[in-house]
């Protein structure tokens, strides 16, 4: 445990005695709630129900959650008074929307209930996690345990570029708050631990599409036209492989594409072609010259092949940085409710975060929550369809909230 941390510690707790462990009844009522979100999944900035029913629950709990001006999400404060100058809040923040595809898990009886929609990336466990962390840290502060003041954000949009956040804290609800924690499902890591990283854990990812043109014309003539499926394929090839020979390789700047579309006959050179991806970059100061350097490398491919070009690039979101204090104090957290040996170093993922707004702002740090069954030999993959997360998790991540909140110091 930090200096830090030990020195800051409740009178009446140790790091082998925290108070605020998940009763049995709670942990089931949680459980029940994470399965009625997962059967209602509800896109970006349409979670209605859901929010409603974080909120219901919350007041249940005596606590006066408030709506988020952008229309779904909201925050809740407990104990202490965020705007009176006193201990910094520890905010904890969980994403609530789900994702447009469909659920294919057909041997569990809380699939989704929406057509191609499903909470295929565990932002309902995430909900469901700072839910459970709020109502245990609100009992604790009636019984006078919570020494410093907490605030839950259930943040809308965060599968929707550049996310959420950027609304929510300008909504105001990083006021008062001195440092930001969250957790992400990780299949690839057991129930029961976490992965922490300081430093940079996800990467910068922004939307790219593309159209191209040009006159069309007969397949047995391609030398008399733009041959657009020509250029659409080198674009493919060869703009990814040019964009990893302008920035520093260890940069991780990648072009990847998702969707090409193009031609209705196979003797018919089309007009038009489409293709959509994403860019992805491990280092910010690369993240920040992409565009540039990206639609420099398009414009040159199909001016190549003489086809008109037009970009739409999407700045996405940041790299997640996790500063190292709040990095250690998930890890003394960890340690004090399930030992070192549940904590693992983890590497920097590709995938993008929203969260990383928030750290824009105030220092932070995201862990990697394990969902995987111990034992379990298939990797059920975020966003596919039939990704699932084992239960287990939703304890493992109240307690860690639960005990960061505690250990948090006071300034």
């Amino acid at each position: 445990m930090s200096p830090e941390s030990e020195a800051d510690l409740p009178a009446d707790a140790t790091a082998d005695a925290l108070p605020g462990t998940l009763p049995e009844e709670l942990y089931a009522e949680l459980v029940a709630f994470r399965r009625d979100l997962h059967m209602h999944p509800e896109l970006g900035n349409q979670e209605f129900r859901t929010t409603a029913a974080i909120k219901e629950r919350l007041e249940k709990a005596g606590l006066a959650p408030r709506l988020l001006p952008t229309g779904t999400g909201l925050v809740c404060d407990i104990g202490g008074d965020p705007g009176g100058g006193g201990p910094a809040v520890l905010a904890l923040r969980a994403d609530i929307d789900a994702l447009p595809i469909p659920d294919t898990k057909s041997e569990v009886p809380y699939r989704s209930t929406v057509p191609d929609r499903a909470h295929a990336c565990g932002h309902d466990v995430h909900t469901t996690v700072a839910l459970g962390a709020g109502l245990v840290l609100a009992d604790l502060h009636r019984q006078g345990l919570l020494p410093r003041p907490v605030r839950l954000i259930f943040q809308p949009a965060e599968e929707v570029l550049p996310g959420g956040a950027a609304e929510v804290i300008k909504s105001g609800a990083l006021e008062g708050v001195g440092r930001i924690v969250a957790v992400h499902c990780d299949p690839r890591v057991d129930a029961g631990r976490i992965g922490l990283r300081q430093g940079p854990i996800t990467s910068a990812c922004d939307r790219l599409e593309v159209s191209l043109d040009g006159p069309g014309g007969h397949t047995a003539r391609p030398h008399l036209t733009t041959d657009l499926v020509t250029a659409v394929a080198r674009v493919v090839t060869d703009v990814p492989a040019l964009v990893g020979r302008r920035v520093d390789t260890r940069a991780g700047l990648a072009v990847t594409w998702g969707r090409i579309e193009s031609g209705h006959a196979p003797n018919v050179v089309p007009q038009h072609a489409e293709l959509a991806g994403t860019v992805r970059c491990l280092d910010i100061n690369a993240w920040r010259q992409a565009p540039d350097i990206v639609v420099a490398a398009i414009d040159e491919v199909a001016n190549l092949h003489k086809a008109k070009s037009e970009i739409n690039y999407v700045r996405g979101v940041p790299p997640v940085v996790n500063e190292p204090v709040v990095t250690e104090l998930l890890r003394d957290a960890m340690i004090a409710r399930r030992g070192a040996a549940n904590v693992e170093d983890t590497e920097q993922s590709l995938g993008g975060e929203d969260f990383s707004w928030y750290l824009e702002h105030v220092p932070g740090a995201m862990a990697r929550l394990g969902v995987r069954t111990p034992g379990e030999r298939t990797v059920r993959d975020l966003h596919q369809g039939d990704f699932d997360a084992d239960e287990s998790a939703i304890r493992v991540g109240v307690e860690l909230f639960t005990a960061a909140a505690l250990l948090h110091p006071t300034r």
